[in-house]
């Protein structure tokens, strides 16, 4: 199903409360983590390559190292997560499902062993892979329109994939923005793999 089929006739309210809904839960749990455990809730990221740390790809994205970490996160989270629910709900579920998990994957599998990774921020540059991906895979005026914006607000960012800054998961940029632009790519085949009972919930 094409881009441009949900810009006229959005789902407005559906989109509030998922995205609102998601980013409260964010909030909620930093706020509580920095005013009562003292960011001790941070632990449970992704540990590489240890069986502990597996619990950190469910529980990673939902985590952050402080306040302003993320704040940096927020908006971009809104936007690009609201440029894939105007396509569907059901491909921004799929996309997020994806990145989540897969992406939370590859950091746990290639990223450095004593390191800890904590952030939605793979969750962003999933976002930002699908969405660049998208408008060469769609070729509607709309989802090339899109990619064109969404290229000039975020492109820059990039550069995150790469281990320019210490202490940044550039691990989790690079599996996430990778992992969106192939769910961009194989979209059909992902929607066609998937159990009817699976689609027609979300």
């Amino acid at each position: 199903m094409h881009f441009d089929a949900f810009v006229t006739y959005p789902e407005w309210a559906l989109h509030v409360r998922i995205l609102g809904g998601f980013i409260s839960v964010l909030w909620v749990l930093e706020i509580a983590d920095t005013l009562i455990f003292k960011g001790w809730l941070n632990r449970f990221g992704i540990l590489p390559r240890r069986w502990l740390g597996l619990r950190g790809i469910l529980l990673a994205p939902l985590l952050h190292g402080n306040l302003r970490h993320l704040s940096m996160n927020t908006v971009p989270l809104v936007v690009l997560g609201w440029l894939i629910l105007v396509r569907s709900t059901q491909v921004f579920v799929i996309v997020t499902a994806a990145v989540w998990l897969i992406g939370g994957l590859g950091v746990w599998l290639f990223a450095g062993a004593k390191s800890n990774h904590i952030g939605a921020s793979g969750l962003v540059f999933g976002y930002l892979g699908f969405l660049l991906m998208n408008g060469y895979v769609e070729q509607s005026l709309v989802a090339i329109a899109t990619t064109i914006l969404v290229g000039l607000l975020y492109g820059s960012t990039l550069w995150g994939v790469l281990p320019l800054q210490r202490g940044v998961s550039w691990q989790g940029h690079l599996f996430g923005v990778l992992t969106g632009g192939l769910c961009a790519y194989y979209l059909p085949q992902i929607q066609n793999w998937l159990p009817m009972n699976v689609l027609a919930w979300v």
